[in-house]
């Protein structure tokens, strides 16, 4: 759409709000509301607001920045507020001098995803979001005892599920499916892969429309990793390929035994050598890595299968006449990450893989969650950081993160990650007063 198009769209569809929306350093969605007479002077010329105020932005002496409405991104909002119509529009964010902000994680994907194209690659995704529903925010009751593709009466959240998918349809966001999860209360909400950057707007989008309708419902949701000891954690696990601007899949090869090209098992070995360099940024939390555990389908072992979902990377089984579905399913993010800057460390550690011609390894079709240590060495079979401390070690090391994030965000985003790691070092824990309260 063009400026007059949706100044036009404000008119005729009554609007009487107009969120302002973009993204803080770790995937937290912010938001500006401005009035409908305000509009055509955002458009032209942008809004400008305190960029101090937001984690990962500005010190406070440099405080002004400028929000830049992407035009594309203009839509009717499902929800009413104070019984009026709400549009939306995502943003970028810029400089006083109407530079993109380098710490703007929508502005870092793009910037990924253009050096991808300039060498003819369109990189899709598809992640699947789980998450739970619990009574309250206090209170981490189980909505429902359901497991694997229950159905109603088990699942009590079948008929919310519906209103989360129609609800996200209404938004532009193509739904394929809606299931419960393995875990009581725990659901899956998988959407239509687009290329990067138009699916971390809908990732973002889609986690507000799941906690605004569980809310409505008088439900609190969370995509908490780990939320509930013993049970399966959240996962985001993700689907990817690369396309050429014909429209074909790269990573199809009709003559190899997995139907992959050189091209992708290239990228698969470029994710997989970096892999425990990208995991602060996939799996951002102390949380994150009480998910990554043996047992549950969370992936800890750094290698590739085909049906095995006990590796990091499965590949799809190939289904005759589906070539442009070939693709390769990282499993380890989680849906705690800033979409933005998981989809711009996945591609950039993919296309150092292809520039380098970085061999995969052999794939293993075995449950490597029963190896011991000599088999994992047999299988040269290293693991993903067992906590967020060797995850941010690894991080402050990457060459390919600080090129990939550039000096602001890497920067930032190591100095907040390591201070959250040492509070937690430091904190008192429940478990530790009850395992040592007679001492």
């Amino acid at each position: 759409m063009d400026k007059e198009t949706i100044v036009q769209k404000v008119k005729s569809e009554k609007i009487e709000f107009i969120d302002l929306m973009f993204s803080d350093l770790f995937g937290g969605l912010k938001n500006v509301t401005i009035s409908p007479r305000e509009l055509r002077d955002c458009l032209d010329s942008g809004k400008w607001f305190d960029g101090s105020s937001i984690e990962g932005f500005r010190r406070v002496h440099e405080s002004d920045m400028l929000l830049i409405p992407d035009l594309s991104t203009y839509i009717l909002l499902p929800w009413l507020r104070d019984g009026r119509n709400v549009a939306r529009l995502i943003c970028d964010v810029y400089e006083p001098d109407e530079t993109p902000f380098a710490g703007d994680p929508r502005h870092i994907l793009r910037r990924v995803q253009e050096k991808a194209k300039e060498k003819g690659y369109f990189y899709y995704v598809g992640p699947e979001i789980e998450f739970f529903l619990f009574r309250s925010k206090e209170n981490r009751t189980y909505h429902d005892t359901a497991g694997y593709f229950d159905f109603s009466p088990r699942d009590f959240a079948t008929d919310i599920r519906a209103v989360m998918a129609s609800t996200l349809e209404r938004l532009g966001i193509n739904v394929e499916m809606t299931h419960h999860e393995v875990a009581p209360s725990q659901h899956e909400i998988d959407i239509e892969y687009s290329e990067a950057l138009k699916m971390a707007d809908e990732v973002m989008v889609l986690k507000q429309t799941i906690k605004t309708v569980a809310n409505d419902n008088g439900l609190h949701a969370t995509f908490m990793p780990k939320p509930i000891f013993g049970i399966n954690g959240n996962g985001m696990h993700t689907h990817q390929s690369i396309f050429d601007k014909k429209g074909e899949n790269l990573f199809y090869d009709k003559k190899d035994k997995y139907r992959l090209s050189p091209l992708a098992y290239h990228f698969m070995g470029g994710q997989l050598k970096h892999i425990r360099e990208l995991a602060a940024v996939l799996c951002p939390t102390v949380n994150s890595y009480k998910r990554l555990v043996r047992g549950y389908e969370a992936p800890v072992y750094i290698c590739w299968g085909q049906r095995n979902r006990s590796a990091l990377i499965r590949v799809p089984r190939y289904s005759e006449g589906r070539e442009k579905s070939t693709r390769l399913e990282l499993r380890c993010p989680d849906p705690g990450c800033n979409p933005y800057l998981t989809f711009a460390v996945m591609l950039a550690a993919g296309l150092k893989g292809i520039e380098e011609e970085i061999e995969s390894p052999d794939p293993v079709e075995e449950d490597v969650y029963g190896f011991d240590d000599s088999k994992l060495a047999k299988f040269y079979i290293k693991t993903l950081p067992a906590n967020l401390g060797e995850a941010i070690e690894e991080f402050e090391r990457s060459k390919l993160m600080r090129e990939t994030l550039g000096e602001h965000v890497f920067n930032k985003y190591l100095e907040i990650k390591k201070t959250e790691w040492e509070e937690f070092q430091r904190s008192i824990t429940d478990w530790e007063l009850d395992r040592y309260k007679n001492l």
